[in-house]
C-alpha cells in the first residue's frame, strides 16, 4: 500500500529525529541521496562555485550552521549537486531569536559583490523563506516561514517554537512546486501561474543578466543571523 504524502512526510520526519544525517532503509529503498554528512563539508559549495566559505559556515554539532564574522561578508551555501527540475528535498532547520534565512530553488542568477561589510556572494531565485515569526506578528505574510517569499503566504503556520528543530520538504515536479511544513502542505503553485512568473521576475532584478537556464541546484542562505541545517536529503522524481 502506497503511504499517503502527509503520513509518509511524517515518517521521514521522526526518522530524522533520530538520525539526522544518515538514510534510513526506508529512504534508501525509496530513491534518498544524503547531501551532508554531519562531519563534513562534503558536497557544498559556495554559490558561486568557490570552495566551501568558512568565514560564514562551520559543521557544528551535526549542523550547517551560519558565521557572522565582521568585515568577511556573508556568502550563501549551494549543492554541488544538480537535480533538474523534478525533485524534493527535505530538510531540518532551526533559527535564533530574530533570525531570517531561506532556502533558494530554481536559481536564475547568481550574484557577487564587495562593500563595507565584505565580500557578498547571494543566490536569486525562488525562496522557502525561514524567520522568526513570533518577533513580529504584523510581518507581512507573504515573507514568514514557509512562505514563497515575498509572492505567496502560507495557508498554515505550523512552525515549532524558536530553538526547536522543523521538518521542511520542498517538491518540483512537472512544473509544479509545494513547500511543505512539519507534515503540513503550506504552498502550492505552477511555475506557469502568476505567481510564479512574478517570482522569476523578482529574482532576475531590475538589471536582469541573461542566464542560459536556470540553476537546479539548492542554495542555503546566510542572511546574517544564526541558523541551523540538518538531514538535508534530495529524491530526483521520474
Amino acid at each position: 500500500m502506497r503511504l499517503s504524502t502527509p503520513f509518509l512526510l511524517l515518517t521521514l520526519a521522526a526518522i530524522a529525529q533520530e538520525n539526522p544525517n544518515q538514510l534510513s532503509s526506508q529512504e534508501l529503498a525509496e530513491g534518498w541521496i544524503l547531501l551532508f554528512d554531519g562531519e563534513t563539508t562534503k558536497g557544498w559549495l559556495e554559490v558561486t562555485g568557490k570552495p566551501f566559505p568558512t568565514s560564514s559556515w562551520r559543521v557544528d554539532h551535526g549542523c550547517l550552521q551560519t558565521t557572522i564574522n565582521p568585515g568577511n561578508g556573508l556568502q550563501d551555501l549551494r549543492t554541488a549537486q544538480e537535480f533538474g527540475m523534478s525533485y524534493e528535498f527535505q530538510f531540518d532547520w532551526k533559527i535564533a531569536k530574530g533570525s531570517n534565512s531561506g532556502v533558494k530553488y530554481h536559481v536564475q542568477r547568481v550574484d557577487e559583490w564587495t562593500n563595507a561589510e565584505g565580500r557578498q556572494a547571494r543566490a536569486r531565485g525562488f525562496e522557502y523563506q525561514l524567520f522568526d515569526d513570533a518577533s513580529d506578528p504584523s510581518h507581512d505574510r507573504t515573507k514568514v516561514t514557509g512562505s514563497l517569499y515575498e509572492e505567496i503566504a502560507p495557508t498554515e503556520s505550523p512552525a515549532r517554537p524558536i530553538g526547536e528543530f522543523n521538518h521542511s520538504l520542498l517538491r518540483l515536479k512537472d512544473g509544479h512546486i509545494e513547500h511543505w511544513l512539519n507534515g503540513v502542505k503550506v504552498v502550492a503553485f505552477d511555475l506557469s501561474s502568476r505567481q510564479g512568473q512574478l517570482a522569476v521576475t523578482r529574482s532576475l532584478g531590475k538589471k536582469p543578466k541573461p542566464v542560459p537556464a536556470p540553476g537546479s541546484f539548492v542554495s542555503l542562505q546566510n542572511h546574517g543571523t544564526p541558523v541551523w541545517f540538518r538531514s538535508l536529503k534530495v529524491r530526483i522524481l521520474p
